[in-house]
């Protein structure tokens, strides 16, 4: 925890004084420039917060390119302040082209300040996002075209359940059913027919089939 923290210090003290050093810079650049009092402290402050825009979009993922081209500009105007007060300049005797430069930074910065945090990130164009693998293009040809309405496949047949072939008759049912019949034959003349059987016998329609084939 300790080394953390001895990192953590270390970096902070570092940013304070490199930040300390470039608005020194920054301001003794503008200051020689013409621009006196507050607007003079106003072109660090300037120069930083577009690098922290730059970095923000760096750090994004999204549009890059811009992200890069807005850093490079502000760490441009940082180091060439650093460089131009180290003794390259005359600070008495400032160029016109400095000047120029001094005074069109604030519309530069702020340029590149609003492209930076309030442009939105490039979104998918609906009419170009597939739907159900058509783009909304194709989906525009065919609003003039009828639809087709799909028929329903039919079910599948269902196969009707076979009666069973055979009802199990007790053979002693079967012997009754004979005598039964017999009788019937002698005092009518005819052989008894399944309904005479099944209401002589009381047993259902199935067994009454079932004792009628067994004995013809």
């Amino acid at each position: 925890m300790r080394a953390h923290l001895a990192r953590v210090d270390a970096v902070l003290v570092q940013a304070v004084i490199a930040a300390a050093l470039s608005f020194a810079h920054l301001h003794d650049v503008a200051s020689a420039a013409g621009q006196d009092g507050w607007k003079a402290w106003a072109y660090p402050i300037s120069v930083d917060l577009l690098l922290v825009a730059a970095w923000r979009r760096l750090r994004s993922g999204e549009a890059k390119a811009a992200g890069w081209c807005w850093f490079l500009i502000a760490l441009a105007a940082s180091l060439g302040a650093n460089v131009a007060t180290a003794g390259l300049l005359d600070l008495d005797h400032v160029p016109a082209w400095l000047r120029i430069l001094v005074a069109g930074w604030p519309a530069v910065a702020f340029l590149g300040g609003t492209l930076l945090v309030h442009s939105s990130p490039a979104s998918h164009d609906e009419t170009s996002d597939p739907v159900d693998g058509k783009t909304s293009e194709d989906i525009g040809d065919q609003e003039g075209e009828p639809y087709s309405v799909r028929e329903a496949p039919a079910p599948p047949a269902v196969e009707p359940v076979p009666a069973p072939s055979s009802v199990a008759v007790p053979a002693a049912l079967v012997e009754h059913a004979r005598k039964v019949a017999a009788e019937h034959h002698t005092r009518t003349g005819t052989a008894i027919d399944t309904p005479t059987l099944r209401a002589r016998l009381g047993v259902p329609p199935p067994m009454a089939d079932a004792i009628a084939a067994q004995l013809t």
